[in-house]
C-alpha cells in the first residue's frame, strides 16, 4: 500500500522540530493583557529585513522613524541617527522615502549634511512599541515620536540651553532628490515642498508637501541652501533650523502634517489631526493598534513565539498607505487632483510581493480597508489609463515583472470586496481585461504586460538578453520564463472572474491561455526554461543556473503553477516523481534531522541570494506557496514539516525576518502559516490547511463579509512532537479535504484539528487536494 510505504519512510527519518514549539502554561494571554506589549518593532531591522522601528498607525500615510544611513532607513547595527523622517516602507529592497529628516541639536548650526551632523545613540537607551518610538541621543537630547494617520508628532527633551535647535532637512531623503523648498511662515510654523524620484532606478518624480507646527514660538531661525546657512532667512532650498530657549521648559513638541496633493492639503491634515498633546496622540495610536491586533487572539506557544507572531501581524497592517487627505482629495497617477467619495484612497503597491499573502490576509481581517485598496487600484487604471505594477505614492516605478495586479484584484472579487454600489466588479474586470489583452502605449509610464504581444502570438514571453528598456524599471523581456508563468497564473485567475461575472467566451479564452506555462517547459530537462524570440530554449540547461527568471531559478519557479498543479505534476512524471523532486527541493531528509539548521544553512544563503540554487528559498516571493504543493501530491504532513521549519526563521530579534518584509508580505506569510490557513491559489478563494502552531486562535471577523462574525481554529496539544494532523472538523463535522474555500469560511464558527506524533491518512486521497482551475 502507498500508505505503508509512506509510514516506513517517515519512521526512518522523523525527529522533532524542537526550535519551534515550547508551551509553558504561563504563556497564555490573560484577559487584561495588551497585545501591543508583544510587538517588537525592531524585528527585521538588521540583515536586510529593511523594516523600521518608528511610529505609525495602521495603514497611515505617515511613518515617522529614525534614519541611520542605511539606504532604506534604519539599520540596527549602526550607531548614528541622521534624522527622524516622515515616510518609510516596511521591507523594500531599495532606497525610497525618508522625506524631511528632522533632528534636534544644540549650539550653533554649522553643518547642513545630515551624515555630518548625525547624532550618536545606543540601543540601551532606545525603545519602540506600536505607534511610539523613543531614543536618548549621545548629545544629551531625548527624542520621542508618535503619529496619527496623516501627521507625525515629535517631542524633544533638551538640556538647559538657549541654543536648542530643530533641524528640518528638506533636501536630503532616502530617494534621489530633485528639488525642495522650505519656508518659515510665522514664529511657530515651517512649510516644505519636496520632489524626489528613485526606488532601484530613477522613475517619474513625485512631490510631498509638509507643514510643521511647534507648540511654542521660536527664539531664532534660519535656512540653508547647499552648505550656506543664513540666520534670519525665511526661505531656502535645503532646509531650515528653528531655535528655542530650554533653560526653564526643556521640552519642545511639534506636529508635521503630510500631503501628496498640495500645501493646502497639508494644512487641512494639520487642522484635522493636529492640536493634541504628544501623550494624547500616543495613547490614541496605541489604542488603534490594540483594536487592530485584538481581532486575532492566539493561545499557546511560548513568549518568543507569541512576540514573533504578533510582530508579524503588526507589520501586516503597515501598508498600503492612506493617500487621500482629510478632505478626501488625492493626487492620481494622471498627476491631477481627484476627490475620493465613499472610500479612502490608498497608495504604495508592492504587488509582485503582496498578491501572494498580504492581500488575502487583509481581505480576511481588514475587509473594509481591503475594499478601499482595491477601489484605489481601479481608480489608478481609470485615471491614468493603466493598472499599476509597483506603485509608489503618485507614480509607477515598474519594479518587478509579470502581471501581479490581476491576482490582486481577482482576489478582491473572489473575497466579495467589490460587491455593492459603484459597479466595481465590472469596472475591475474591464481594467483587467484591457491589461490582459494589450500593452500600454509608449506615452504611458506603465509597462504592464510588456511582452504581451509575443505571449499572445506565440504562447510565451521571450527572454531577450540585453534588450534596451523602453521605460524606467524592470523589463519582462529580461525575465521571459518567469513572466510567462506569471502571465499564465493571472490568466487563470481572470478566467474565474470572467466566468463568475457571466463572460463565458472570455473565460474560455483566458483559461486556455492559463495553460501557457506548458510552453516554457523543456522536456529534455524536465524543468521550465527560457525561450528566445525565435522560440528556441536558451540559457544553461542546468535548472539551478537558469536565466530568464526574476529573483529565482527554474527549481524555485517550477511550483508557481497554482492554477494547475495536477498538470504540472503530470509534466514532470507523475505523483512519485513530483514528491521525489519536492523532497530534494526542500532537503527533506536533512530537514527531519535538524529543521532549524536546514532552514538557515541549506535553504538560506544570504539576504539577496536569489540565483544559482536548487533549494527552497523562504526569503523570496516565488517560493512562498511551494511548501503547500505537498497538499496536491498526497503528502500533506510534509507541508507541515516544511512550513514549521520555515517558521523557525522568524525570531524575536533584529535579524528575525526571512528576507525583505516587502510591505508585509513575509509577515503575512508567517501569520497565515502560523494559524494554519494559507492562500494556495492567489487570486482565487482557496485556502490550504496545515497544522497551526497555537492551541487556539480566535478571529474576530467583519460581519459585513463574514456573517458569523468570528472563527475559532483549534489544535489542542500542538507541539514539536505532536504536529501532524489526524482529523479536521468544521463546526463539529468531519472534514477530509486539505483546503477550504472562502464561501466555506464564511459559514463556519469553528475549524478544529486533532494532532498526533505521526502522519495519518488525513488528506491523502486524490479528492482531498485543492482542485485545478478550469
Amino acid at each position: 500500500m502507498r500508505w505503508t510505504r509512506r509510514l516506513r519512510l517517515w519512521v526512518a527519518g522523523a525527529v522533532t522540530v524542537s526550535a519551534l514549539f515550547t508551551v509553558p502554561a504561563t504563556a497564555h494571554a490573560t484577559a487584561d493583557s495588551r497585545l501591543t506589549d508583544l510587538v517588537n518593532p525592531f524585528i527585521g531591522t538588521e540583515n536586510e529585513g529593511n523594516t523600521y522601528p518608528g511610529a505609525a498607525v495602521p495603514f497611515g500615510m505617515v511613518q515617522l522613524s529614525p534614519d541611520t544611513g542605511h539606504n532604506t532607513g534604519y539599520d540596527y547595527s549602526q550607531d548614528h541617527i541622521r534624522g527622524f523622517s516622515l515616510v518609510h516602507l516596511s521591507g523594500v529592497g531599495c532606497g525610497l522615502g525618508g522625506d524631511l529628516p528632522v533632528l534636534p541639536t544644540t549650539g550653533d548650526v554649522t553643518e547642513t549634511d545630515y551624515a555630518r551632523y548625525a547624532a550618536g545613540f545606543g540601543h540601551d537607551d532606545e525603545t519602540a512599541s506600536p505607534g511610539y518610538y523613543r531614543v536618548g541621543l549621545r548629545t544629551g537630547i531625548g527624542a520621542e515620536l508618535t503619529a496619527t494617520a496623516r501627521t507625525g508628532v515629535q517631542r524633544y527633551t533638551f538640556p538647559a540651553t538657549d541654543k536648542a535647535n530643530v533641524l528640518l532637512n528638506a533636501a536630503q531623503s532616502l530617494h534621489s532628490g530633485v528639488s525642495s523648498t522650505v519656508e518659515i511662515l510665522d514664529s511657530r510654523t515651517v512649510r516644505t515642498t519636496i520632489t524626489g524620484r528613485g526606488f532601484c532606478q530613477d522613475t517619474k518624480a513625485y512631490t510631498v508637501h509638509t507643514l510643521t507646527r511647534f507648540d511654542r514660538p521660536f527664539t531664532a531661525y534660519g535656512t540653508w541652501d547647499g552648505a550656506t546657512v543664513t540666520a534670519g532667512s525665511k526661505s531656502g532650498t535645503g532646509g531650515a533650523y528653528v531655535r528655542f530657549d530650554t533653560a526653564k521648559d526643556r521640552t519642545v513638541e511639534a506636529t508635521t502634517a503630510l500631503s501628496y496633493v498640495d500645501a493646502k492639503g497639508a494644512a487641512v491634515n494639520l487642522r484635522s489631526e493636529g492640536g493634541s498633546s504628544f501623550d494624547a496622540v500616543r495613547h490614541r495610536a496605541q489604542r488603534a493598534w490594540e483594536d487592530r491586533l485584538d481581532d486575532v487572539r492566539a493561545q499557546g506557544g511560548d513568549d518568543s513565539l507569541r512576540r514573533t507572531f504578533y510582530s508579524s501581524l503588526y507589520r501586516s497592517f503597515l501598508a498600503p498607505n492612506i493617500g487621500s487627505d482629510a478632505d478626501g482629495r488625492y493626487t492620481g497617477w494622471d498627476q491631477r487632483t481627484h476627490q475620493a467619495k465613499g472610500f479612502t484612497y490608498y497608495q504604495n503597491w508592492s504587488l509582485w510581493d503582496t498578491y501572494r499573502t498580504q492581500s488575502q490576509l487583509l481581505s480576511l481581517l481588514a475587509p473594509r480597508q481591503a475594499r478601499d485598496m482595491a477601489i484605489s487600484v481601479i481608480k489608478i487604471s481609470e485615471e491614468s489609463g493603466w493598472l499599476p505594477k509597483w506603485g509608489y505614492g503618485t507614480v509607477e516605478t515598474n519594479i518587478m515583472t509579470g502581471d501581479p495586479v490581476t491576482p490582486f484584484l481577482t482576489n478582491a472579487y473572489q473575497q466579495g470586496l467589490l460587491k455593492g454600489p459603484g459597479g466595481y466588479e465590472e469596472r475591475a474586470y474591464r481594467a483587467l481585461k484591457r491589461n490582459a489583452d494589450g500593452v500600454p502605449p509608449a506615452d504611458s509610464p506603465a509597462v504592464g504586460r510588456e511582452a504581451n504581444a509575443e505571449y499572445l502570438a506565440k504562447g510565451f514571453a521571450p527572454y531577450v538578453a540585453g534588450r534596451p528598456h523602453a521605460k524606467p524599471g524592470d523589463s519582462d523581456y529580461d525575465h521571459g520564463a518567469s513572466a510567462t508563468l506569471e502571465y499564465a497564473l493571472s490568466d487563470a485567475m481572470l478566467a474565474q472572474m470572467a466566468r463568475g461575472l457571466g463572460h463565458p467566451a472570455d473565460a474560455a479564452r483566458y483559461a486556455a491561455r492559463a495553460q501557457s506555462y506548458r510552453n516554457v517547459f523543456d522536456p529534455s530537462t524536465g524543468f521550465f526554461r527560457a525561450r528566445d524570440a525565435s522560440g528556441a530554449f536558451t540559457g544553461p540547461a542546468d535548472p539551478a543556473q537558469s536565466e530568464g527568471f526574476h529573483e529565482g531559478t527554474s527549481w524555485q519557479y517550477q511550483w508557481l503553477v497554482p492554477q494547475d498543479l495536477p498538470g504540472m505534476v503530470g509534466l514532470i512524471g507523475g505523483e512519485q516523481a513530483a514528491n521525489d523532486r519536492l523532497d530534494s527541493f526542500f532537503a527533506y531528509d536533512q530537514l527531519l534531522a535538524d529543521p532549524a539548521k536546514t532552514a538557515r544553512e541549506v535553504w538560506v544563503n544570504g539576504p539577496y541570494a536569489y540565483y544559482n540554487a536548487d533549494k527552497y528559498n523562504p526569503q523570496n516571493e516565488p517560493d512562498l506557496i511551494a511548501p503547500y504543493t505537498y497538499l496536491s501530491t498526497g503528502r500533506p504532513w510534509k507541508t507541515t514539516d516544511v512550513v514549521h521549519a520555515a517558521l523557525t526563521l522568524f525570531t524575536d530579534t533584529p535579524t528575525g525576518m526571512t528576507g525583505n518584509d516587502d510591505l508585509g508580505t513575509m509577515s503575512a506569510w508567517n501569520v497565515l502559516s502560523s494559524i494554519g490557513i494559507f492562500p494556495v491559489q492567489p487570486g482565487y478563494d482557496t485556502w490550504g490547511l496545515s497544522t497551526p502552531v497555537f492551541d487556539r486562535v480566535d478571529l474576530t471577523l467583519d460581519r459585513r463579509y463574514y456573517p458569523r462574525g468570528a472563527l475559532t481554529i483549534t489544535a489542542p496539544g500542538t507541539s514539536d512532537t505532536d504536529r501532524y494532523l489526524q482529523t479536521a472538523r468544521t463546526d463539529g463535522r468531519p472534514y477530509d479535504r486539505t483546503y477550504l474555500t472562502t464561501g466555506t469560511l464564511r459559514s463556519l464558527r469553528s475549524l478544529a484539528f486533532t494532532v498526533g506524533p505521526r502522519p495519518s491518512e488525513w488528506g491523502t486521497s486524490p479528492e482531498a487536494a485543492p482542485p485545478a482551475l478550469k
